[in-house]
Order: C-alpha cells, then sequence, then structure tokens
C-alpha cells in the first residue's frame, strides 16, 4: 500500500466517513481516498519519494492537516489520526442533564496476579449534572450507584466482591459521587474534585474528564457526551482482603481503574422513549 492511516473519534470510534487527501509541495492534489468501515483508509497509488502535505477530513469534524513522507518504496504511512468534533470547545448549555444509564458505562479494572486486568461494571446507576450559567467552575454532578449490581461475568467472583471482605453491599447498598468543583486542564478537559462514598467511608477523588461534545438525539432530546477515569486505592476504602501467592505477587491488586462513558440528555428527567 502506498497510503495507510486509521482515523478515530477521540473516544476511539471509527470514522467511516473520513476523507484522506494528499498535496505535494507545490500545492497540487496528488491522491484522495476515503476510508472504509474501520475508518481504515489504504490506497496503492503510487507516490514519487518526497514530503507531502496529508488533510483529513470527514463532515461533522475539524479538519486536520499533518505532514508526511513518502520513501523510496513510494509508501506513506500516516498512522492512527484522531478528529474532533466541530464545536467540542463549546461547553454543554447551561441548566440540568441527567445521566442516561442506558447508553452510559461504569466500568472498574484491577491487575490480577500481576500480570493481567480484571474488568467489572456496574450495571444500576443513576445521577444527574448542573451546568452552571456562568462559572463553568462551578457546575455541579451527582452519581449513585448499587453496589450489588457489580458484574465482572464470573458469579462466583461476584458473590465474594458484594461481602464484606470488599464492597459489603448488604450495610452499605449504594456508593455516591458528589463534586466539588471544576478546573480546566486543557482544551476540553478538565479535573472534577469530588468525595467519593463507598462502604460508609468518604474520601476526596478527582475524575480526569474529557468533554465529547454535544448533539441531537433520535429522541428529540439534546445529548452531551463525557469520558472520565480516576484510580481508588482499595485501602482507603477499608477494603483490605488479598490473597498473596507463594511467589508474594497479590492475586488482586490494590488500585483500581474507574472508566466512565457517560451520556447525559438535557433536562431533569429522561425522556420517553
Amino acid at each position: 500500500m502506498a497510503l495507510t492511516a486509521r482515523i478515530r473519534t477521540r473516544d476511539g470510534w471509527a470514522v467511516s466517513h473520513a476523507v484522506v487527501t494528499v498535496a505535494d509541495m507545490t500545492g497540487t492534489q496528488v491522491l484522495r481516498a476515503e476510508a472504509d468501515a474501520e475508518g481504515v483508509v489504504r490506497d496503492d497509488t503510487a507516490l514519487a519519494p518526497g514530503a507531502y502535505t496529508v488533510i483529513i477530513t470527514a463532515v461533522g469534524y475539524a479538519p486536520v492537516a499533518s505532514s508526511a513522507l513518502v520513501t523510496a518504496s513510494g509508501r506513506a504511512e500516516v498512522g492512527a489520526v484522531t478528529l474532533a468534533r466541530q464545536g467540542g470547545s463549546e461547553l454543554p448549555p447551561p441548566g440540568p442533564w441527567t445521566i442516561d444509564p442506558v447508553h452510559s458505562s461504569v466500568g472498574a479494572v484491577a491487575q490480577h496476579l500481576g500480570i493481567s486486568s480484571v474488568r467489572g461494571r456496574f450495571t444500576e446507576f443513576g445521577g444527574g449534572i448542573e451546568i452552571a450559567p456562568d462559572d463553568i467552575t462551578k457546575s455541579r454532578v451527582e452519581a449513585v450507584i448499587r453496589a450489588e449490581s457489580i458484574d465482572t461475568g464470573n458469579g462466583m467472583r461476584d458473590t465474594h466482591l458484594r461481602s464484606a471482605d470488599f464492597l459489603d453491599v448488604e450495610k452499605y447498598p449504594e456508593l455516591t459521587y458528589r463534586s466539588a468543583g471544576l478546573t480546566q486542564a486543557g482544551p476540553d478537559r478538565w479535573t472534577v474534585h469530588g468525595e467519593l462514598s463507598m462502604r460508609g467511608i468518604v474520601r476526596p477523588v478527582d475524575l480526569d474528564l474529557a468533554y465529547l461534545g454535544t448533539g441531537a438525539d433520535p429522541w428529540g432530546g439534546t445529548r452531551a457526551a463525557f469520558r472520565a477515569t480516576a484510580e481508588l486505592h482499595r485501602d482507603d476504602f477499608a477494603m483490605n482482603y488479598n490473597q498473596v501467592l507463594q511467589a508474594g505477587i497479590a492475586a488482586i491488586g490494590t488500585t483500581l481503574r474507574i472508566e466512565l462513558d457517560i451520556q447525559a440528555v438535557q433536562g431533569d428527567a429522561l425522556p420517553s422513549l
């Protein structure tokens, strides 16, 4: 292949309608190719060795330009290209937003045996976001998660996680998160400062938040999308259980990575779908 590229959104989805245009140093277009359903561009047009300008465009996304060097073999590998939605830097309209659990996910990742990861998710949760009208840093978010809804795909493991060794769901049926403020960390990126209550213990937890944009949905509503991550230490919440193997390796890591993919609908209640 003379030219290869992979076009993705910031949250990892393929941009199947992306177009790659290549121009030489005189500004003359020498190649135009479209991405396939996987967001991959492959074109076998022979290009003369030298420097070129590559422009990636897609409807609804801001264009991206970069340089590429075609080698003596006539090949140019642009690699992975990330497109940002047009208007992505515009903040969501002020007012209340309701988290849509059907189109959102709350996941956790723990290290297992020091060599791999175990993934789990909570299937029952809800919450709301209040976008402040004048000062975005005063916006608020609150969320509630049903502890017993933990699902790692293994019934025995899930039963253990619900026990007093970990979540202790009979005594503490809910996990709650309440924000206390935001600070901007970059274009479309924010740090959410808040407190997480788990097992009756409250600890400060910051979320690394990416705002992915706002748009209309098929049901007549307006949606905003966010991705957030955080790290928790189990011992901060009195989850000290562990099994140590003969080699001295803990069966379950003490650090949990939290991964949130959130869609919120404008308004204080979800519309009827």
